[in-house]
């Protein structure tokens, strides 16, 4: 049985050609509590189980991410506080409890195309919010996107962050 009742245009990648010709994975949302978030998740929209991923920013900060998919879309919940987690937290209100659209994710699915990405950034002068390097696990960087209203994130996963995501559970 087709996944869809249309037929949908076959998947062309170009990286460095345009920030939307990436491999388009995930939505993500920032909250203030995501024990609750996960709730909200869980409770309205269907997605049960979750794969964290968690640590230090750079800048001494702290992140947490709940990751799911459901169908063919990841799923990204975020937390952080601390230094260097402004790009994070910038999309919630300064009081009450909130979930907030924080960005699209893309997977870049080789060395050349991030290498195609990280040319496209700085030929077209995009600004990179937040940008993190772990050897073997994965590279990420995210974009202000001001016209939309959210960043867009690029994740390269070596062989570390593909069996990260491999385990990410299936709502």
């Amino acid at each position: 049985m087709s996944s869809s009742v249309f037929g949908r245009p076959p998947v062309t990648l170009s990286p460095g050609k345009g920030l939307f010709r990436n491999d388009h994975v995930q939505v993500a949302y920032a909250t203030n509590d995501i024990e609750r978030a996960c709730g909200v998740f869980r409770e309205r929209y269907g997605i049960r189980d979750y794969r964290r991923l968690e640590g230090p920013l750079k800048a001494g900060g702290y992140i947490r991410i709940e990751l799911a998919w459901a169908g063919g879309l990841m799923y990204e919940l975020l937390t952080a506080e601390g230094p260097g987690s402004a790009c994070f937290t910038s999309v919630l209100p300064p009081t009450g409890f909130a979930i907030r659209h924080h960005h699209l994710g893309y997977f870049v699915n080789g060395a050349e195309e991030w290498e195609a990405l990280q040319q496209e950034v700085e030929r077209e002068g995009w600004k990179v919010a937040h940008a993190s390097s772990n050897p073997g696990f994965l590279s990420a960087c995210i974009i202000a996107a001001p016209e939309l209203g959210h960043y867009l994130e690029y994740i390269y996963p070596e062989t570390g962050g593909i069996a990260f995501f491999e385990s990410v559970p299936s709502s």
